[in-house]
């Protein structure tokens, strides 16, 4: 999910080079100090801004943000744009323009070839545009002759329906209103150039999405049959779930077993020295955070690199090595100085002993030293301000500019997906036991009063996720693929917490070994030079769409 919550994604984790304030997967709900990050980021991306002129497409949505110029290249794929009503389930007669992108270079004219339409999910469509050109809707569009789609989500880049993001305002930001802008478009829409009814159910459609976007691929096939002839779910989180702690342990798992032992240890020295009066002032100096007020806003910044693992590609030209150059930071040797002594344990392990005989391992002083370089380093006013997830006036703009109020809303109304510890205090851990729900989710409570025509409820409304399947949602012809190291395979239907399935042609359910968040979507031009496991997996995809597409019968056909 580009799921992918810092406020949401490893996208906005912002290192000098790797930040996009309306970078996609925004799934990380990582609450308030999610925020804070989102700020900084734009920050950031301003000052870059000034420094030199901004390219002008955003193509790539992990930390490793690419740019095309216009002046590179003609613009092959125009903004479209369609109709849709505000609010598809009254008598209103307001209206939006939505936007999409069409790529028509396999298209054969008469050959009865599909639609594939990629859901733009959680972010700008024109993030979503390489998978256009190169990645997954191109791959299966150039298999089967058909003409290849993005659809930009209600609310999200250029497609908004309203003049600010307040309550009120976003209340038709939910599930229901955005299904049925996809099936509005599917049923009516008419593409530049083409000469042929291209609607559904005349055209077969297939309906690809990823993380919260492949959630949503499954949902239409469920509630739109007769529209969406067969759809794929790549990571799609069909499960919602308040509490979303395992995030973190498929990656305490997955990571190098010598970094996730640090952050282990480092995890546990740090919650045991915040409840020493005399140490804690210390420990938070050491990470330049010691005057933040509250421990858990200072826990949660600690947490932020986690999320770089998210941002793993297995294409080195987009993704992002920044998960392991924190662990390779971690381990760097540090030299003992007049207020640092290193004490020697074993043959490999060192330790560091600090004013007041507190003993660490030395990863922690890294650990401190990467946070102060990579964070704190960005804040130009003070920590409290930078970090601080206490003033509640402080969430309260609602701009168009403040992007951040989109995907947190759908949070807090139905998704839920809140990062925490483990319920178990002995299980172990890679992140602070103060990081509650509590903690996670009073964002929800600060950034959305209530309104004259909407309240966000006390907890999402999960059910109205779950509903529709949950795990065990299935259909003829929907496929679930999902990454075996993907934070967020807990909350697909490849879950531990859900029963095994036998993978066929007319339902599809795989797993990609070592892929961490919708691999699936990415693509070269030509795939025979992808690595083995994503060639493999795109060849099966082409298999199994172009069986669907042999049995498919327009309405009123023999």
């Amino acid at each position: 999910m580009r799921l992918a919550i810092a406020l949401f994604s490893s996208i906005l984790l912002f290192t000098a080079n790797a930040a996009s304030p309306s970078g996609a997967d925004y799934i990380r709900a990582h609450g308030a100090q999610g925020v804070n990050l989102w700020r900084l980021a734009h920050q950031e991306q301003e000052k870059d801004t000034h420094i030199s002129q901004r390219p002008a497409l955003v193509v790539q949505d992990n930390s490793n943000i690419v740019f095309k110029s216009d002046a590179e290249e003609p613009n092959e794929f125009p903004d479209q744009w369609f109709i849709q009503p505000v609010d598809h389930f009254s008598n209103s007669s307001d209206t939006f323009k939505q936007r999409y992108w069409i790529n028509t270079r396999h298209y054969n004219p008469g050959s009865g070839g599909p639609v594939i339409v990629l859901d733009g999910g959680e972010t700008s469509g024109e993030d979503r545009i390489p998978f256009l050109d190169t990645g997954i809707v191109d791959i299966l569009a150039k298999a089967t002759g058909g003409v290849g789609v993005v659809l930009e989500h209600r609310y999200y880049g250029n497609s908004i329906p309203v003049s600010d993001f307040s309550t009120d305002n976003l209340r038709w930001l939910n599930n229901d209103q955005a299904a049925a802008d996809s099936a509005r478009f599917m049923a009516n829409v008419t593409f530049s150039g083409i000469n042929e009814d291209m609607t559904a159910p005349n055209t077969p459609w297939i309906y690809y999405g990823g993380s919260y976007a492949g959630a949503r691929a499954a949902h239409m096939k469920v509630l739109y049959p007769d529209l969406v002839y067969g759809a794929i779910a790549s990571s799609g989180v069909t499960h919602a779930t308040l509490s979303n702690w395992e995030y973190y342990e498929i990656i305490r798992n997955a990571a190098d077993p010598k970094c996730a032992k640090q952050l282990e240890h480092a995890t546990l020295a740090i919650d045991a020295l915040l409840g020493v009066p005399y140490a804690k002032r210390y420990i938070k100096s050491l990470f330049g955070l010691q005057d933040l007020a509250h421990d858990d806003d200072f826990v949660s910044v600690l947490e932020a690199p986690l999320g770089y693992w998210q941002a793993k590609v297995w294409d080195p030209a987009v993704g992002s090595t920044k998960f392991d150059e924190f662990c390779a930071f971690l381990d760097k040797p540090i030299i003992g100085n007049g207020s640092v002594s290193l004490l020697p344990v074993g043959h490999e392990d060192r330790l560091v002993r600090l004013p007041g005989d507190i003993k660490l391992d030395f990863s922690i002083l890294n650990y401190a030293q990467y946070i102060k370089e990579n964070y704190v380093s960005q804040c130009e006013t003070s920590v409290e301000d930078c970090f601080g997830t206490y003033n509640d006036s402080n969430f309260l703009s609602t701009g168009l500019d403040q992007e951040w109020r989109l995907w947190l809303f759908q949070v807090c109304t139905e998704w839920g997906f809140f990062s925490t510890a483990p319920p178990d205090p002995t299980h172990p851990r890679i992140v602070s036991k103060l990081l509650t729900l509590e903690y996670s989710s009073k964002i929800c409570r600060q950034a959305y009063p209530a309104g004259k025509y909407f309240i966000v409820p006390p907890m999402p409304n999960i059910t109205a996720v779950n509903a529709l399947g949950d795990f065990a949602i299935a259909a003829d012809r929907l496929a679930i693929i999902d990454g075996e190291v993907d934070p967020w395979r807990p909350c697909t239907p490849h879950s531990d917490y859900a029963a095994d399935r036998e993978d066929t042609i007319l339902q599809p359910f795989k797993i990609i070994p070592n892929a961490v968040h919708h691999y699936d979507e990415y693509g070269l031009k030509n795939i025979s030079d992808e690595p083995e496991e994503i060639r493999k997996i795109h060849e099966e995809m082409i298999v199994f769409v172009k069986e669907w597409l042999k049995g498919f019968k327009a309405p009123g056909s023999r």
